[in-house]
């Protein structure tokens, strides 16, 4: 499931990616015409800042913008950031790699070939579709 830092944070890119010329918007403005709470919106902002996603310019007239082009920010980047793992299981991560407990031998576990699976489907979207795709 697609957690709200995740879907917040996209729709905080959308929001910011229709400004031309990469103008700073407000924290407040965002928070207000997409729902979301100001506070929390804060920390996803600063996460994705932190990441390179996006700048921010303090006092009159600041706020955040994007400093990578719509067509660069891939989704599967963006959920990286905002929630670790895309994988449903941590024994069919490629970043985050962590070998079950209860498992003696992945190859031969049923569970651990049906998420590669998923795992690749949903990869296979995410790394193809860019904030410039949502936008359009």
């Amino acid at each position: 499931m697609l957690s709200k830092k995740t879907k917040y944070g996209i729709k905080a890119l959308i929001y910011l990616s229709k400004y031309e010329d990469n103008a700073p918007v407000q924290i407040e403005a965002i928070s207000k015409s997409e729902n979301i709470s100001r506070k929390f919106l804060e920390s996803i902002l600063l996460t994705l800042r932190k990441n390179g996603f996006l700048g921010s310019k303090k006092g009159k007239g600041g706020g955040y913008y994007l400093i990578k082009e719509p067509e660069a920010i891939k989704m599967s980047s963006v959920m990286r950031v905002l929630d670790g793992p895309i994988a449903m299981v941590p024994c069919v991560s490629l970043n985050f790699y962590e070998k079950c407990d209860d498992c003696p031998d992945e190859n031969a576990c049923a569970v651990h070939n049906l998420m590669v699976e998923v795992r690749d489907s949903t990869l296979k979207i995410f790394n193809n579709k860019s904030l410039a795709d949502l936008i359009k």
